[in-house]
């Protein structure tokens, strides 16, 4: 067991299987082969979230018994694991279950285990649609809500009864929805439903790469629409880098780039900033507020791997405003101090 140096091992080891999750920004599946290369610290984490790796560990045995850890460990400079933390988890690990990660526990053991300062509860949100996608992901059916939360969606009575609708059922619906008519449920009542209904459902879309007519017709909601929770439809958008782009020239515009905007961009649709275009009108809107926030959000976004090149360039580039000038300037004096 002195040999084991990263939670892929100690888990095959031990005779488990298992599925990684990424619990940061988007509730994402992560392949084996990407985790293992995350481990052995050859990649960095591709979600880092306030210099954290927020990732679940779902294992089970030939008992079919299953098991989740949700970890938050820690990423130096370069985005990568923090070597010290991932040792010290896992030294924690071997001393409490051996070499059989399924072990049965002792109270006292499975209070230590449960404990440790590695470990983090996920939103109400993010928890329904990792449920969602464990079952579906492992040939389970969905949860007890699922047939409560159809019948609901399915039915012209909209007003009456969406409150006893739980998140959970519509999470199940939204990671299949190529199962029965759930996709076309979902686009009718992201129009017909109650507000509340509405954005329980894009809570969920935004972590699923959806349909792209279901990503159009969002859009056009976004642009034509007149209602007050454009933001969780634009977050359904995640998954759509271009369309994304498409709402957020839209608000732009229309000066609706606002702080809250801002920070659902970095918080889900980041991708959309890949687009150099993009880039400069976003860094551009940032500039504007104040220096404590932009220092926040472009720490934030530069430790992003697919965007760290893209937005040191832009602070290189020679054509960036004055207003930019001095933010950076700005940020520059805060990480020197």
């Amino acid at each position: 067991m002195d040999q084991i140096t990263t939670l892929s091992q100690f888990l095959s080891i031990g005779g488990s299987q298992f599925h990684v999750y990424e619990m940061g920004r988007r509730v994402q599946h992560i392949d084996t082969a990407t985790f293992e290369q995350i481990e052995v610290l050859k990649i960095p984490y591709p979600s880092p979230l306030q210099g954290h790796a927020h990732f679940a560990l779902v294992f089970w045995d030939e008992t079919q018994d299953h098991f989740i850890w949700f970890l938050k460990l820690p990423l130096d400079e370069q985005g990568l694991l923090s070597p010290a933390p991932r040792s010290q988890f896992i030294k924690m690990v071997i001393e409490a279950l051996g070499s059989s990660p399924t072990r049965t526990l002792t109270e006292s053991q499975q209070d230590k285990l449960a404990n440790h300062p590695f470990s983090f509860k996920p939103t109400t949100e993010k928890l329904a649609i990792f449920n969602a996608l464990v079952r579906q992901q492992l040939g389970q059916a969905p949860s007890s809500q699922y047939q409560q939360a159809y019948d609901y969606l399915a039915s012209n009575d909209k007003m009456s009864a969406w409150k006893q609708v739980g998140l959970q059922g519509l999470a199940d619906i939204c990671v299949r929805p190529d199962e029965k008519d759930h996709l076309q449920l979902i686009q009718d009542n992201l129009s017909t439903a109650p507000n509340e209904i509405q954005v329980a459902l894009c809570q969920c879309l935004e972590h699923l790469t959806i349909a792209p007519a279901l990503a159009h017709s969002l859009l056009n909601q976004i642009i034509n629409g007149n209602n007050n929770h454009s933001h969780y439809l634009f977050r359904a958008l995640a998954s759509h880098p271009k369309l994304s782009k498409e709402a957020i020239v839209h608000w732009s515009q229309q000066s609706k780039l606002t702080a809250d905007l801002l920070i659902t961009i970095a918080a889900r649709n980041w991708a959309a900033l890949e687009d150099t275009e993009l880039q400069a009108l976003y860094l551009e809107a940032l500039s504007h507020q104040d220096q404590v926030f932009f220092n926040q959000l472009f720490i934030e976004l530069v430790a992003i791997p697919s965007l760290r090149p893209l937005l040191l360039t832009q602070l290189r580039n020679p054509d960036r405003s004055e207003k930019f000038t001095q933010a950076i300037g700005g940020l520059f004096k805060v990480t020197k101090s």
